[in-house]
């Protein structure tokens, strides 16, 4: 009897120490453990995204493993196989690009550990290499930009003349902002995209490449930046040349973090479409759903909004990221 309940006591203890490891009240039906990979910290929007996946994990009681890919995508298959040799319950990860997943993919389908993609997505014809995407449309985000720019010259038949900062190439954002842009304003030849690199999401590439926008382009009209930390960053390089940010050369981007929407009330930045960064809650719901192999839609989209000035003033004070 003695040794009954000393063993009662002893898996009582353990228990408690595996639910403090978890951070908090277990994963529903067990404590859970996640290995999340994430893009890197290029910007102020996947700042705030790592800290929402990182508090939402701890809520929810799930031990996160977590790794900084710092864009590269050797990084992220690194981590990803290491988390398969750790035997974690599920993988998420943002990838750095959309391409070229599909054999490490296959080696988490093949040890039963589901894969949950946030933020962006691979462009894998087997669908059944991951359970769900979480994030959100960026061709919609680039459809948006566009829609503001058609608007806002309307009356307007002189030709457009438009800069792009790409984001990082071959990622899911650069490419589908890039592309809901061009559905839009190709129905009108006088928008004329003059020039369009990347400036890998990064202020101070921002900054880089448009200084030799400027000098290239003398006179440009719009800037499109994929996300608010580029557009920050051309923001520096426009004044230095001289220009007035937002009067001289309109600017649209993407994300609607702090700074960004800072600038937007300020009249720097004449138009911002908004991509949440905060899908930590989220992705911890579906974790728990895949992991008990609950069915869980292929596709869950954030739902996001988008940001003229007055509307930026009104959202800063509770601006959360």
């Amino acid at each position: 009897m003695l040794k009954r309940i000393s063993v009662l006591m002893l898996a009582g203890f353990t228990a408690m120490a595996v639910a403090g490891c978890g951070s908090g009240g277990g994963g529903g039906g067990g404590a859970i453990t996640m290995g999340f990979s994430q893009v890197g910290a290029e910007s102020g929007w996947r700042t705030a995204n790592t800290k929402s996946v990182q508090d939402s994990a701890k809520s929810a009681g799930i031990t996160l493993k977590f790794s900084d890919a710092q864009q590269k995508q050797e990084n992220q298959i690194k981590a990803i196989r290491s988390y398969i040799q750790q035997k974690v319950d599920v993988i998420a990860f943002s990838p750095v690009v959309e391409s070229g997943w599909d054999t490490v993919l296959k080696e988490a389908k093949d040890a039963k550990i589901p894969v949950i993609l946030t933020d962006r997505a691979v462009d894998s014809k087997d669908t059944s290499l991951y359970k769900t995407f979480l994030g959100s449309d960026f061709v919609e985000e680039g459809r948006k930009a566009g829609k503001w720019l058609v608007d806002e010259y309307k009356s307007s038949t002189d030709p457009v003349k438009i800069v792009e900062l790409q984001g990082t190439t071959g990622s899911a954002p650069a490419n589908d902002r890039k592309a809901g842009f061009q559905e839009v304003i190709k129905a009108e030849p006088k928008f004329q995209i003059v020039a369009s690199q990347t400036g890998d999401f990064t202020r101070a590439k921002g900054k880089e490449v448009m200084e030799a926008f400027l000098k290239s382009t003398p006179d440009i009209d719009v800037l499109y930046a994929h996300n608010d930390d580029m557009g920050l960053g051309a923001i520096e390089a426009i004044e230095g040349a001289g220009k007035v940010p937002g009067k001289d050369i309109k600017i649209i981007t993407v994300d609607a973090v702090k700074d960004g929407m800072q600038a937007l009330a300020d009249g720097k930045i004449n138009y911002i479409v908004e991509c949440s960064p905060l899908l930590g809650p989220q992705l911890m719901d579906l974790a728990k759903k895949v992991v008990k192999n609950e069915t869980v839609p292929t596709r869950v989209i954030t739902q996001e909004t988008a940001f003229n000035q007055e509307q930026a003033k009104a959202a800063l004070p509770k601006r959360q990221y």
